[in-house]
């Protein structure tokens, strides 16, 4: 008999502050591996936060972060991407005058151990590895259905678009975690549909955990495994999609109603 598989990811007791501000207040959560966990909560609620400690962006000052087992909470962003942790941003971080494939090659940079653009000069070893990177761009180009903006530059791309090679990018690193920063955001039913299945199919195609932020409670009830839900920094409720959007405190905290 085994037991439980650890944790991918584990937050113990984790807060993140600014002067006296306390954006992230004593959290604590732990991610499967394969698992799909969405983080909601009213504006403010230090949702952001949480996945920019994560990912490295900010440091704790009180609690720990272990990914696959390891205590990672000092680290910097490339050190803990370089450890198989990939996000995307609230606001589209992509290159905006580089195409969309330059865009996504760059992803892959911690894969290749120096520059595509160096390695490209030469042939050999470093030839065949780059020609490599590019097959595997090329694969994830193929998954999101981008073929045909491939050589657009991603500043010319309507929002929605942008958004779905931002992901291309991120899946270029080839992460173990995922952390999506508000994927929906800015877009139609259509442009949503499309990121819903996208999600869904990275999860059970690549195998890769997800960590998603979210206002879209339709959204979130149609691909969660699991929801956290945090308000004023604290996390007030974590479970089954079902049980959380029952849950008394989530309704009070969505709706504002105070209760005796």
């Amino acid at each position: 008999m085994t037991g439980p598989a650890a944790p991918l990811l584990e937050v113990t007791g984790v807060s993140v502050r600014f002067g006296a501000l306390i954006a992230v207040n004593r959290v604590s959560l732990s991610i499967a591996q394969r698992e799909i966990v969405a983080i909601i909560g009213p504006n403010g609620a230090g949702k952001t936060s949480l996945l920019n400690a994560v990912s490295g962006f900010y440091h704790p000052f009180e609690g720990r972060i272990a990914f696959e087992g390891r205590d990672r909470t000092r680290r910097s962003p490339p050190d803990v991407a370089a450890l198989g942790i990939a996000r995307t941003f609230q606001n589209v971080a992509l290159f905006k005058g580089m195409s969309v494939l330059d865009n996504i090659m760059t992803g892959r940079l911690m894969k290749m151990g120096g520059s595509f653009l160096l390695e490209a000069l030469y042939w050999g070893p470093a030839r065949r590895q780059e020609l490599e990177h590019r097959a595997f761009v090329e694969r994830i180009i193929d998954f999101l259905e981008i073929q045909a903006i491939r050589k657009t530059p991603a500043g010319r791309l309507p929002y929605g678009l942008q958004k779905r090679v931002e992901l291309a990018r991120a899946l270029a690193a080839e992460p173990r975690l995922l952390l999506l920063d508000e994927p929906m955001a800015g877009m139609n039913v259509e442009e949503k549909e499309d990121m819903c299945r996208f999600i869904l199919d990275v999860n059970q195609e690549f195998g890769t955990t997800i960590a998603l932020i979210e206002h879209d409670m339709g959204v979130v009830m149609d691909i969660s495994d699991r929801v956290v839900v945090l308000d004023y920094g604290r996390k007030i409720a974590d479970g089954p999609p079902a049980e959380v959007r029952s849950d008394q405190a989530v309704l009070d905290a969505y709706l504002g109603v105070a209760h005796d």
